[in-house]
């Protein structure tokens, strides 16, 4: 993760687009502007295609190194790193189970995609979706009110969610081009934090797909959202979530170091209180890291308790990353309010973690469960 010896080719070009492109940028997409810029450069530099396969010309890397670029992503704008993370997430899926000049086109970096999970119906439930896919005449049609989807009308494709067409299951997932008729956005993103990521809701109404764009088979959807998706995306947020507490607990300990009490010569950093924030702050920020470099090796090394580990790495990442915003908040002081400072902003970005589905209240339902021997659904 950050902080690492090693600094290999794509992080280099990562570090590059967060420095040239996604900091001067931060303030316009915490206004509301998608981040169509930094996505762009993210793909001409083929990070776009990090997990991508060499067979379609992509990077062929995996999880590890997408958390890599979504830590130091995170760290710049949590909503670009967020759109990232969907977009890996989204990636994951259709490098398993989609087309191929799909899959060509995300590693030449030209198309971005996402997932389309959470309903109104379902709620945080995100395994059990009520919207339809019903067979039409050699077609399939989906109806479907989803209440939340990152880079809802910016992406290119959603892979989408839906009760089987046939098969006795919970789930069936397609790959749903976001320009298909009867598609909508029935109202714009206007939220508390990551207020560039267009998490919006999607609106379906009679779409018509080839029965080829289902992803995987009938009726499995849950196994590949199980399996593929989930690791993908608690690994990714966790690693969004701990560049965002790395960023702000820089800044507060910059600020905490130069901002001065005329009358006595002394800085914020003299103070007792003062330092014992800051050493929470990165106990906390050190603990979170290493959990997330915990749950990558037991990922990669098959473990035992990989699964709990998945389970916990964002459960853990978001309530840090609300807990250390909120210190740096009372660290900086009236200063923290502003606008130019950076730190509101990664105070409002850092509440999306806990109530973005899976919740941290629902991930501690199924760590409980996992740990009391009972199944997780």
């Amino acid at each position: 993760m950050a902080g690492m010896q090693s600094d290999p080719g794509y992080l280099q070009r990562a570090r590059r687009i967060v420095d040239e492109v996604i900091v001067p940028h931060a303030c316009d997409v915490d206004r509301g502007e998608f981040p169509r810029t930094a996505m762009r450069s993210l793909g001409a530099a083929g990070l776009l295609g990090l997990l991508s396969g060499e067979d379609v010309g992509g990077a062929g890397l995996g999880l590890r190194a997408a958390a890599e670029v979504v830590e130091l992503v995170g760290g710049a704008c949590g909503s670009t790193g967020m759109v990232l993370c969907m977009h890996y997430c989204g990636t994951a899926v259709i490098e398993r189970h989609g087309p191929r000049p799909v899959r060509a086109a995300i590693a030449a970096g030209e198309h971005i995609t996402t997932l389309a999970f959470s309903e109104a119906g379902s709620r945080s439930h995100f395994w059990a979706p009520v919207s339809t896919a019903r067979a039409v005449g050699g077609k399939i049609r989906l109806d479907a009110e989803k209440s939340w989807s990152t880079s809802a009308g910016q992406a290119d494709s959603y892979v989408w969610s839906s009760q089987p067409v046939a098969a006795q299951e919970l789930s069936t997932l397609w790959l749903v081009p976001a320009s298909a008729p009867g598609l909508s956005i029935p109202r714009p993103f206007d939220g508390l934090g990551l207020r560039g990521n267009s998490s919006a809701p999607i609106r379906a109404d009679n779409v018509l797909v080839d029965e080829s764009a289902m992803l995987g088979l009938d009726g499995g959807g849950l196994d590949i959202m199980m399996t593929t998706v989930l690791p993908h995306f608690q690994v990714l947020s966790a690693a969004c979530y701990v560049g965002l507490v790395d960023a702000a607990v820089t800044g507060a300990i910059a600020h905490a170091s130069r901002a001065r009490f005329a009358h006595i010569d002394q800085t914020l950093a003299d103070l007792p209180t003062i330092r014992a924030f800051v050493a929470r702050c990165v106990v906390k920020r050190d603990m979170a890291r290493a959990l997330l470099k915990d749950t990558l090796a037991a990922l990669e090394g098959n473990r035992p308790d990989a699964q709990l580990r998945v389970l916990e790495v964002k459960a853990a990442a978001a309530e840090v990353a609300t807990e250390v915003t909120g210190l740096v908040m009372r660290i900086c002081g009236g200063a923290a309010y502003r606008k130019d400072v950076g730190v509101e902003r990664q105070f409002r970005d850092a509440h999306a973690a806990t109530v973005m589905s899976p919740t941290t209240d629902l991930l501690y339902d199924f760590i409980g469960r996992r740990a009391c021997g009972m199944p997780m659904l």
